[in-house]
Order: C-alpha cells, then structure tokens, then sequence
C-alpha cells in the first residue's frame, strides 16, 4: 500500500467522449481525508492465501457458474452456453471461478501476479475482513486514479497512447471479434504492468473493473463533498476503471471518471478490485 495525503480535487468530468447516462457530472469539489490503497489489484496468489487460510466459498462457486468472455472459450463449451441478449460475448460457463477463470480444464498457471476475477462485491467484502481493509468509495478511488493531475482523461494525461505508447490493457481491433492485443495482452496483465500513475498506483484504467464500497447513483448534487460515500439505497454497487475488453466503440470508461454498476453478487472474468485502509 501507499499513503495518500487526501485533499480536494475536481471529481467528475464534462468529456464529451462520456456517457450522460452515467452521471460522470458534473464536475465538482470533493474532499477525501489522507487514506492508503494498494499499489495494484487483489492478485490470485494473494486471494488464495486468503482462501487457504479461511476456507472461504466465492459465490461464483455457490451458484455454480461465472460469466466467461466467448473469445476464450473452445467452441463445445461456447455453443451449450447462455449469453445474456444484451452482451452476446458472455457466456455463462458452469465451473468458472477464480481458480478456473475460463471454466473446467482451465488453471492460474503463470498467473499468480494476475488480478483475481470471478470475485463479487461480497467476495471482495470478505477479503477485506480478513486482511483488515475495506473497498475505496467511489470518490476515493477516482482521486487515486488521477494521481495528483486534475481533470485529465486518462491517469498519466490526455492521449490514449503517449509517443505510440501502451499505458493500459484494453481492446484493441474490432471488438468482439478481433483484439490485435497491441498492448501486449487479450486477457488480463499482471498487476504491476505498465507505468504508475503520479501517485505509483499501477492499472487504475484498465485490466479489471474494480469494485468500489458506494451503491450506484446518479444524483450527486445532495450529497457531503467532503468523504462522500454515495446513496444510501440501492441494488447495484460502483465499478470502476475498464478492463481488457473495454473499447471506444462500445465501452469508453477507462477513463478516470467513468463509472458503472453491477449487483453485488455478479462475478464476470474482467472483474476485481483493490482495497484501501483509513489512515
């Protein structure tokens, strides 16, 4: 982890590249007090270490079954998979969790320093019960992605691709069905790829949503500007920062101050997080 000093800082974004629907504004004044965060994401070999010292069952194995991107998957088990109408590129594959991210046959090997997937906002919850941290709000998180710079589209900046330069893991080609993998990556990266941020915090914008504390809103205007922790009702809670298969075309939110939800027990193979500790 590393300490971040807190402070005020333009929240939010007018892009115009954004999504209204999302309430990305508008842009306003929050205050967070002094808080650390994890340099990356919650990796598999250290969710295992959770796992093997607790016994913890992830809902993904509960319910039976994950949400797996079809482009990873060999045709038998694409084919006698359901894939929701408005997403066809997931499929339902029963035996996905963190541990077989692409189902039954598949494993971690070489990825240990991978961010854990497959893992729901409970997941997540009953990691930082254990490790003694807790998930970033929705303003903490998206002042640690900004890395001290204000109003800047991406962590490092305003341009996607610095000098012809990959800072990110996200699509690249014509998605769903063709990714060049240019940065590097189809699927997830390690944790530590790419450069920090201004504040040394790796992949803030891209590889995996991260789950944040906050249930999901739209209406920003009521609340605290200093330490705000969103609605306090609601069915979805905040995921934050894109992942692989993010792309302009269809999912422009690796941007810092795009925003998204998911209900809490969902678990898909581009979604973890990183924690946070009060200060």
């Amino acid at each position: 982890m590393v300490l971040l000093p807190g402070g005020t800082f333009r929240m939010g974004t007018e892009d115009p590249d954004g999504f209204r629907e999302d309430a990305e504004g508008p842009v306003r004044d929050i205050t967070v007090s002094p808080f650390w965060i994890d340099v990356h994401a919650v990796t598999n070999e250290r969710f295992a270490a959770f796992v093997d010292a607790t016994g913890y069952v992830t809902e993904a194995e509960r319910f039976g079954w994950s949400f797996v991107f079809a482009g990873f998957l060999p045709a038998a088990l694409r084919r006698g998979a359901a894939r929701p109408e408005q997403t066809p590129w997931w499929c339902g594959v029963e035996g996905a969790y963190w541990r077989a991210p692409e189902g039954p046959g598949s494993a971690l090997a070489d990825r240990g320093d991978h961010p854990v997937v497959h893992v729901s906002w409970h997941d997540a919850l009953e990691y930082c019960r254990w490790a003694g941290t807790r998930l970033p709000t929705e303003a903490e998180w998206e002042y640690a992605a900004r890395g001290g710079l204000d109003q800047r589209r991406y962590p490092w900046g305003d341009e996607l691709t610095p000098g012809g330069e990959h800072r990110c893991n996200i699509w690249q080609g014509h998605f769903p069905t063709k990714n060049t993998a240019e940065d590097g990556y189809r699927g997830t990266a390690p944790v530590d790829a790419y450069e920090p941020n201004g504040f040394g915090l790796h992949n803030m914008s891209g590889n995996v949503w991260e789950w944040c504390a906050d249930r999901w809103g739209t209406a920003h205007g009521g609340r605290p500007r200093t330490n705000p922790k969103g609605p306090e009702r609601g069915t979805s809670r905040v995921m934050r920062g894109g992942s692989y298969l993010c792309h302009r075309s269809y999912c422009n939110r690796y941007r810092v101050a795009a925003r998204t939800s998911n209900t809490p027990d969902s678990s898909t193979g581009n979604l973890g997080f990183r924690t946070v500790r009060d200060a």
